[in-house]
């Protein structure tokens, strides 16, 4: 065993790494006991290495000791998808503004999306996630929103893979997905209802770069009680994604592509 670890031939890299990705399902501070035993490394060099990361800052301790996310990390991520981010920033504010309502903008990363950015509304409805969250391409209206204008195989790939079934009203059976797909291209919008959390449903359009490849999609959430409101949005949503499609159009193209070059499902 290398170094003391409970994998063989595991790297001081890999270790660290394994520590961090406890940290990614939850921001929730975590004790010494729990981080070995969700990273599954011995106790001494699970202490050993949260030392390293404490003085570096990449974690730091709450009153009770517990480890959580340290701001030099914050820092360090705030330069992912910075340039796409700082594009759309202030069109999904602006989005806000006139819709008061909880606006988001997401990129996709294999078969999940990943949320870049987030306005929160000041009426109240159930979040299912983040910034720097990520969800099911599958079971949210900004994923279906993607996947409907992706290529072909990429498509193929997300349906054949484990479609999880996070809420009773989670659409898993590929074929009815792929008929929601065909809708999506023809009308433009996709919309999600209690696929990831109760209470909430959301609608979502694409945003495609100066090539015409979609880059990224931009969605609302409401609470269910409003479902019937969603399709008013549909027309700010567009003339938002098309503001943000211009301000793209000004990247460079290899700058965005490094940006978006998310990992893909496997062939």
């Amino acid at each position: 065993m290398a170094g003391g670890t409970t994998t063989p031939g595991q790297s001081v890299t890999s270790r660290i790494l394994s520590i961090l990705a406890v940290f990614e399902g939850s921001p929730a501070p975590r004790s010494l006991s729990e981080i070995s035993t969700a990273s599954g490394l011995p106790h001494s060099t699970t202490h050993r290495l949260l030392g390293e990361l404490e003085e570096w800052g990449a974690v730091q301790r709450d009153a009770r000791g517990r480890y959580q996310i340290g701001l030099r990390l914050w820092e360090l991520g705030q330069h992912a998808g910075r340039q796409l981010r700082d594009v759309a920033r202030p069109f999904l504010q602006d989005l806000f503004g006139l819709t008061r309502e909880t606006v988001h903008i997401a990129i996709r990363d294999g078969a999940e999306v990943l949320y870049i950015d987030r306005v929160y509304g000041t009426r109240r409805v159930p979040q299912a996630s983040r910034v720097g969250g990520r969800l099911p391409m599958h079971a949210t209206a900004v994923g279906r929103a993607m996947l409907a204008f992706e290529e072909d195989w990429v498509r193929d790939a997300v349906l054949v893979s484990d479609l999880a079934q996070r809420t009773e009203f989670t659409k898993t059976d590929p074929a009815l997905i792929g008929k929601d797909l065909e809708r999506i291209r023809a009308q433009g919008f996709a919309i999600a209802s209690e696929e990831v959390r109760l209470g909430s449903c959301s609608i979502a359009v694409p945003v495609f770069d100066g090539e015409g490849h979609v880059v990224a999609a931009l969605g609302m959430v409401l609470p269910t009680s409003r479902a019937h409101q969603l399709e008013h949005n549909v027309p700010i949503l567009l003339g938002t994604a098309e503001r943000i499609q211009s301000g793209i159009a000004r990247v460079p193209a290899s700058t965005l592509r490094n940006e978006v070059l998310h990992r893909r499902p496997a062939r």
